[in-house]
C-alpha cells in the first residue's frame, strides 16, 4: 500500500511540475528557437505542450498501475459476509411484525 501512495503522490507532483516548467520555460525563453517566435504562438505552443505532458503523465501512471502484480486474491470484507448469511438464515414472515394491518390500509 505505502508503494502505491508514493507513486500516486509522485505522480500528482509531475503532473502539477511539468506544465508549470513548460510554461515557465516558454516564458523566460529557456527553450532553443522560442526568441524568434510571436508571442501569441508561444502562448499557443506552451499551453499545448503543458496540455500534453499532463496527458502523458496520466497515461504513465496508468500504465504503471497496470503493470502492477497482485500480491494476493481480493478478499470479500468479513463483517459483510457474516450479515449476509445471517440475513439469507432468517426466517421470513408474510405478516408485519408490529401488529398493525399493513401500511396505508384503513379499517
Amino acid at each position: 500500500m505505502p508503494g502505491v501512495i508514493t507513486k500516486f503522490a509522485v505522480t500528482s507532483m509531475v503532473m502539477w511540475m511539468a506544465p508549470v516548467a513548460i510554461v515557465y520555460g516558454f516564458y523566460y525563453q529557456a527553450f532553443p528557437g522560442v526568441s524568434r517566435m510571436s508571442s501569441s504562438t508561444q502562448t499557443l505552443a506552451s499551453g499545448f505542450l503543458a496540455v500534453i505532458s499532463v496527458n502523458l503523465v496520466i497515461g504513465l501512471y496508468i500504465f504503471m498501475a497496470m503493470k502492477e502484480t497482485r500480491h494476493q486474491e481480493p478478499q470479500p470484507d468479513p463483517t459483510f459476509l457474516a450479515n449476509a448469511k445471517a440475513s439469507i438464515n432468517q426466517p421470513t414472515s408474510s405478516q408485519p411484525s408490529d401488529g398493525s394491518k399493513g401500511k396505508g390500509k384503513v379499517e
